[in-house]
């Protein structure tokens, strides 16, 4: 797979850019402030309908503008498609595939598969655990498209049982209304039970995929390191099966009926609180460096290392699946010492495509020769 094309208008800091590429690596090369993130945030937005950056549509919009439209061609085995994206503030987005509008912007996923690396992502070891549940499951919707629904549901069920327990204990607390407001809890517990086993069993099956290849990863980049691990941590674990978290193929109708026990067993916790304490969105991805965990007790080079191990995991993975995805590294080889650099560039060689950015040309290993293109003033364009 690999990205032929790509058009920017109104998005971020350009008024339009247009990038021709080809297989093989690409270095964006400019001076902070450039732009040249910007285009593989757009490349990035593309694939997953998400920025690396921000967590809302609207920075991503030039300012003064309404609306921002990103346009990528891509090639898989020979087949080429291309995407329209318009980001619009304020209203739902559309989408276009090969020129035809589609029925909702989720329907373009899957067809562009990125990994992106980027000082950003120092987050997903040193950062909250809300950080860690959304890398997994941009990896789950990279892996498997469908689950964006999924995650959609999930959220909408979420929030609307989020409003109805704070609403019910307000009522409790007023001695009003209990019945009627617990018994629509209860069809809500069902909702939230059946959308969450769905999301939980696929995070739990793909942090077993994916653990052995973390663990190889991360001693390809610090062989001296202590051995690296991760595991999937719920709050309904003494619930089901320990091997769930380690094996994989967790069963949905288990899962569904240890979220609905869950349920009951906090539900007066969950209505003084008004909030609900119980399914995926509480749950944890452990990092774990010789049984201790990574935050809080991995030095800086080895939380960098730890980062650049789950994006290259995520790599190998879903070039195990089929479909090699686009690698892209944003800015990262100034953050990391010789032997890493040789180690990303060793990786990166075997992709198919590899974008990557820099301020200096020197940033970038040699081996990673190929296109070169200058970012500056406003344009781009190609050495």
């Amino acid at each position: 797979m690999y990205v032929r094309h790509l058009q920017v208008t109104d998005f971020r800091s350009w008024e339009h850019a247009d990038l021709e590429l080809e297989p093989g690596p690409a270095v964006l090369v400019g001076q902070n402030g450039q732009g040249k993130t910007n285009l593989v945030e757009a490349l990035g937005y593309a694939a997953t309908l998400g920025s690396h950056r921000v967590a809302t549509d609207a920075p991503l919009i030039r300012h003064g503008c309404s609306r921002a439209i990103v346009r990528t061609a891509v090639v898989n085995e020979g087949r080429e498609l291309t995407i329209e994206l318009e980001i619009t503030a304020g209203k739902a987005n559309r989408a276009r595939v090969n020129r035809g509008p589609v029925p909702r912007t989720r329907d373009v996923l899957g067809i562009l598969r990125t990994v992106l690396f980027a000082p950003e992502d120092l987050a997903l070891v040193r950062g909250d655990p809300g950080e860690r549940r959304r890398f997994l499951d941009e990896l789950l919707v990279l892996r498997t498209p469908r689950y964006a629904g999924v995650r959609a549901d999930y959220d909408r069920v979420l929030r609307q049982r989020n409003a109805l327990l704070k609403s019910s204990g307000h009522a409790r607390r007023a001695g009003s209304g209990r019945g009627d407001a617990l018994g629509t809890l209860d069809v809500w517990d069902g909702h939230l039970a059946r959308h969450g086993a769905e999301l939980l069993a696929a995070r739990l099956d793909l942090v077993a995929d994916l653990a052995p290849h973390l663990t190889a990863a991360y001693a390809g980049v610090a062989p001296e390191s202590r051995p690296a691990t991760i595991r999937y941590r719920s709050g309904i674990a003494d619930l089901f099966p320990a091997e769930y978290g380690t094996t994989g193929r967790a069963d949905r109708e288990v899962l569904t009926d240890a979220l609905l026990a869950a349920m009951v067993a906090h539900r007066d916790q969950e209505l003084d609180r008004g909030v609900s304490l119980v399914g995926p969105h509480r749950d944890e991805l452990e990092l774990t460096l010789d049984r201790h965990p990574a935050k809080g007790y991995a030095s800086h080079g080895e939380s960098w290392s730890f980062a650049l191990a789950l994006r290259l995991a995520s790599y190998e993975l879903l070039r195990e699946d089929g479909g090699e995805p686009v690698l892209v590294l944003d800015d990262v080889f100034a953050e990391l010492d010789r032997r890493r650099r040789e180690r990303l560039a060793e990786v990166s060689l075997a992709a198919e495509q590899v974008l990557v950015t820099a301020a200096v040309p020197e940033d970038v290993p040699a081996e990673l020769t190929g296109a070169r293109y200058l970012v500056s003033d406003g344009e781009v364009r190609r050495e």
